[in-house]
């Protein structure tokens, strides 16, 4: 089993963003791994591995807009499902 379910992506689209700053405040507030925090100042995309998605997704849209989210369900996708 899974310790974490939900394999959370996005891209948050703003100004003046921090990859650093992004990545360590997910560290610090949600639990999870496999986090990515990359691009720069005015996109940023994340990928990260989390049991509640929606704190990383409310979080994000506080810094930008989002576009090209997706959340699957790796449990399932690891039985044979759609996630």
């Amino acid at each position: 089993m899974l310790e974490f379910i939900f394999d959370t992506q996005m891209l948050i689209e703003g100004h003046d963003l921090d990859e650093d700053e992004i990545f360590d405040y997910i560290t610090e507030h949600f639990k999870g791994d496999s986090l990515l925090a990359v691009g720069d100042e005015d996109l940023i995309k994340i990928h990260f591995h989390t049991n509640e998605p929606w704190q990383v997704l409310e979080y994000a849209a506080s810094l930008g807009e989002l576009h090209d989210v997706v959340v699957e369900n790796m449990d399932r996708q690891e039985r044979g499902l759609k996630g």
